[in-house]
């Protein structure tokens, strides 16, 4: 406990752990000063807050009617509508229920060719991620001065949708799943090398020093001090990636890239009488997805957590 023991100079001097010390308040802020500037701190911050939500109110009312303008139909003219179509499509599958399963073989072909397209995609974009990653980390660049170009290549890459590289190559190549495969491997590479870069930036660089001390080239260096460390949050990345590239392969059939997408823009295309197909084609579809978001899922929790949740 510090006890004051003399005055010195009009101030008490204390004792604190056998130290002589002054009580100097002369020029420190009062408790009401500090309270008033904080209050004020608080009220800049809520009028900035309130500002920022009310142009955003203002931009988000603003492009919804520009929007709704430049569209075929009216939003709230045709919001009235906005259950006709699933309910004719459940209505179809109903009926013809008995013919789901010969319908589900049917398109079973096509709903492998785009896990393939998906499997094949994520293969080549994580090998991509890599290289680019490791590239663009710092500490661990081959290349210093050119950090900068393969970050920026990876934000290109990510920056571009697949669908928007799909039709490009689709008019250079054609229809079918190879230009699928390659503009979902460009997306993913790009994406993949921004979060591995982050992990890789965490790394120890201590085994990457001592391998170097021995002589060891650039990629050895990479493969046994880096990769045996950042290898279970990539293998994590990589297969969160995998689950989002099936969507994305399916969304990519209805421009013509092949899948289970090509197949279903045809069924919805013809309207009613092929409603069935469509719910067939729906059914796979919803059923890969949550067949592969729990596998992935429970792999990627063993990775990062040791343990399957």
């Amino acid at each position: 406990m510090t006890t004051p023991v003399a005055f010195a100079l009009g101030r008490p001097v204390f004792l604190c752990g056998g130290i002589m010390t002054t009580a100097d308040t002369a020029g420190a802020p009062s408790v009401g000063d500090i309270r008033k500037s904080y209050l004020e701190q608080v009220g800049r911050r809520r009028l900035y807050s309130g500002l920022a939500l009310l142009l955003f109110v203002v931009l988000m009312v603003s492009g919804f009617n520009v929007a709704d303008d430049r569209n075929a139909g009216g939003f709230w003219e045709g919001l009235h509508q906005i259950g006709d179509y699933p309910s004719e499509v459940l209505a179809e599958a109903w009926e013809k229920r008995a013919d789901l399963p010969g319908l589900i073989a049917k398109f079973f072909p096509a709903l492998v060719e785009t896990i393939n397209i998906a499997a094949v995609s994520t293969i080549i974009g994580a090998a991509g991620g890599l290289i680019l990653s490791l590239l663009g980390t710092r500490g661990l660049a081959k290349w210093p001065s050119l950090i900068p170009v393969f970050r920026r290549f990876s934000d290109i890459l990510r920056a571009i949708p697949e669908i928007v590289i799909a039709l490009v190559l689709i008019f250079i190549l054609g229809g079918g799943p190879v230009p699928a495969m390659i503009a979902i491997a460009l997306h993913t590479a790009g994406a993949l090398a921004k979060m591995f870069s982050e992990v890789a930036e965490n790394a120890d660089l201590k085994p990457v020093e001592g391998l170097a001390s021995t002589g060891a080239t650039w990629t050895q260096r990479m493969m046994l001090g880096v990769l045996p460390q950042v290898a279970p949050n990539y293998v994590s990345y990589t297969l969160l990636r995998f689950e989002i590239n099936i969507r994305a392969s399916a969304i990519l059939g209805f421009v013509g890239a092949g899948g289970l997408g090509y197949e279903l823009r045809n069924a919805m295309a013809w309207g009613p009488g092929r409603f069935d197909e469509a719910a067939a084609i729906f059914i796979l579809l919803f059923g890969t997805i949550v067949f592969f978001d729990q596998v992935s899922s429970s792999y990627r929790n063993r990775l990062t957590e040791g343990q399957a949740q």
